[in-house]
């Protein structure tokens, strides 16, 4: 006998329910694989005003320092004493020489500081790329190895640690007579390597037991092979976190080598080398000093933010 219970109305509704399960189930075959956590982490991320905001603002300091000749066509080095000295900035002059005024040698403010940002990403980058390297490999042998391995990495990881990190790096570029961007991103890896590798260590050291690691060594999988197909994509997450707010701190490691004097030599351009110039004016002419410190501070707020929003995202307990 039929169930006189249901009417029709509620037969629609419930095939209505059907169809709509099964359009679901139909879109998540669709859709492929399971998203990872990296999927997981842009998708979060896109949502994220902080990632947002420091992606566009890293942008414009990228495209600055990439293409400086497409927001200024003044020569950074190029003064007038007779017309420019000291001249106060006309904020009414959007990206023209004069925008931030010219210092005591009547240089353009805005175009060194167009031109200063070259420098500081390179060697920002330069040294973020050789630690996270150098750093990640040396951890990640230490993590997996253990034993011997791990205590003799450790210990000379915990030398350079020792030292400290901006005088080390003044003492080893004292060691040479020209300081260009190459030399500069070499001393400060040198000593800048062992955050990251302790990171990686205690990644590696937490992933290594792992299910999958072990399976791929019982299918005779070889230590290269789980090393970089298995336990690094798992064990990157945590350092490329430090790295993105690491990039900053070297930015601005840079900018105080060349305000000591111990930065990029000759006429080279530096956002540390103009403040450094730009303090016997300080109290009267202070546009000199705000100008290219201003820059400084954006471009590693920008990065520190970054790095925040990416740690957050990456970490499923702060989301």
């Amino acid at each position: 006998m039929p169930d006189l219970t249901k009417t029709p109305a509620t037969d629609e509704a419930h095939a209505v329910a059907i169809a709509d399960a099964d359009a679901k189930a139909v879109d998540a075959v669709e859709a492929g694989k399971p998203r990872s956590l990296w999927g997981d982490a842009w998708r979060d991320l896109r949502r994220r005003p902080l990632f947002i905001v420091s992606a566009l603002l890293i942008f414009v300091v990228l495209l600055v320092a990439a293409f400086p000749g497409m927001f200024t066509s003044a020569d950074p080095r190029s003064g007038d004493l007779t017309n420019h000295f000291l001249e106060k900035p006309n904020f009414g002059h959007f990206f023209q020489p004069d925008w931030f005024g010219y210092d005591r040698q009547g240089r353009s403010i805005y175009a060194r500081v167009v031109y200063g940002a070259r420098n500081s990403i390179v060697v920002g980058f330069g040294v973020t790329i050789l630690v996270t390297v150098f750093g990640g490999l040396v951890g990640m042998l230490a993590g997996y190895f253990g034993g011997f391995i791990d205590s003799l990495l450790s210990r000379l990881t915990d030398v350079f640690f020792g030292i400290p990190f901006l005088l080390g790096a003044m003492v080893v570029l004292n060691a040479f007579t020209e300081r260009n961007v190459w030399v500069i991103t070499g001393a400060l890896a040198f000593l800048g390597w062992t955050q990251i590798a302790r990171v990686m260590r205690g990644a590696v050291i937490t992933t290594r037991h792992a299910d999958y690691v072990m399976a791929a060594k019982a299918l005779g999988a070889g230590t290269k092979r789980i090393l970089f197909r298995h336990i690094l994509p798992n064990a990157i997450a945590p350092v490329i976190v430090i790295a993105t707010i690491a990039l900053g701190t070297y930015i601005v490691a840079e900018s105080t080598l060349s305000f000591l004097g111990l930065g990029f030599g000759g006429d080279a351009l530096s956002w540390g080398g103009d403040i450094s110039d730009a303090l016997a004016d300080i109290r009267n002419n202070p546009h000199t000093l705000f100008f290219p410190a201003g820059m400084l501070s954006i471009t590693v707020l920008a990065f520190i933010m970054m790095g925040d929003a990416v740690r957050e995202a990456l970490d499923p307990k702060l989301r």
